[in-house]
């Protein structure tokens, strides 16, 4: 595949993605006094694969966009309906992101420590909201998904019990998690950091050059290994936006550390068929999320 012809696939693969009107939550709770600090709940439709199961499994989706401002959950609520007509409750996360520094110039990746401060608050809040505002969901068959900077955040998510001693999102044990389906993430900081992956988003989420070596061990996936919870990473083999090389660097990481990471490769699938409910590839991930959950 030529270079133009790879960029016209893109291009028209984020169209059909961002065609879909948004899809409205059944609900929204905060978990915190910022505004940003919501998450909106969907309910399962039908009774999900097996027929007869009273509770679905909650799905937590954490959105992407390179951790930046002008991409919000409203972009991935289709992506949540569809799962949710899958049978499955949805528990779509809201985060704090980098806004416009300077007039003219394109918002900065992420906040810290306010997004990580977010993802955690989000994820410890989640069972007492889930019994209050989405009964039907079974917080014991949870699974994490994120597409993109979300899928990054999915995996960080799990890994918090293996930050260092001193993080202050640490916890004590490994997430009560079914699994992590992270779809084309940013899991490996120093090789998304050498592609320059959405224009340097990872140093730019870490605060430029001189922090990023120091703050890498607190958000890196790649060095937050093993975790111990199964996980499955979702990549097109045609990603110009996050490219293969990165999920493999992190599979690989997950190997020398003695734990098996399911890496499923789509042949000339993008970046963004695999949150478009109108493409092949978002069957795919649902697939691989009811495996884990169901």
């Amino acid at each position: 595949m030529t270079d133009d012809v790879a960029a016209a696939q893109a291009a028209a693969e984020e169209k059909s993605a961002f065609s879909h009107p948004p899809v409205d939550p059944d609900a929204t709770a905060a978990y915190g006094d910022h505004p940003d600090q919501v998450i909106d709940f969907y309910a399962p439709h039908g009774t999900g694969p097996t027929g007869s199961a009273p509770l679905a499994p909650l799905v937590v989706v954490l959105h992407g966009g390179a951790w930046r401002a002008p991409y919000d959950r409203r972009h991935i609520s289709p992506f949540a309906g569809f799962l949710a007509r899958r049978g499955f409750a949805v528990a779509s996360v809201e985060y704090r992101r980098g806004a416009v520094e300077a007039a003219g110039e394109q918002p900065v990746a992420g906040r810290w420590p306010d997004t990580f401060d977010d993802v955690a608050a989000a994820l410890d809040a989640l069972p007492a909201l889930v019994r209050e505002v989405l009964p039907r969901a079974d917080v014991r068959r949870t699974v994490v998904t994120g597409h993109s900077a979300g899928g990054h955040l999915a995996l960080w998510a799990a890994a918090r019990h293996v930050l260092p001693a001193d993080a202050p999102w640490r916890t004590d044990g490994p997430a009560p998690l079914r699994g992590v389906v992270a779809l084309a993430p940013i899991a490996d900081f120093t090789v998304a950091d050498e592609l320059d992956v959405c224009d340097g988003a990872a140093r730019q989420l870490l605060g430029g050059a001189d922090p990023f070596t120091e703050r890498r061990p607190y958000a890196d996936p790649a060095l937050l290994l093993p975790t111990g919870i199964a996980t499955t990473l979702v990549q097109g083999r045609a990603d110009l936006d996050v490219p293969p090389a990165v999920a493999e660097s992190y599979a690989d990481a997950a190997a020398k550390a003695g734990e098996v990471v399911g890496l499923t490769l789509l042949k000339d699938v993008g970046h963004f068929p695999l949150i478009d409910p109108a493409a092949d590839a978002c069957a795919v991930v649902a697939e691989e999320i009811a495996q884990l959950a169901w």
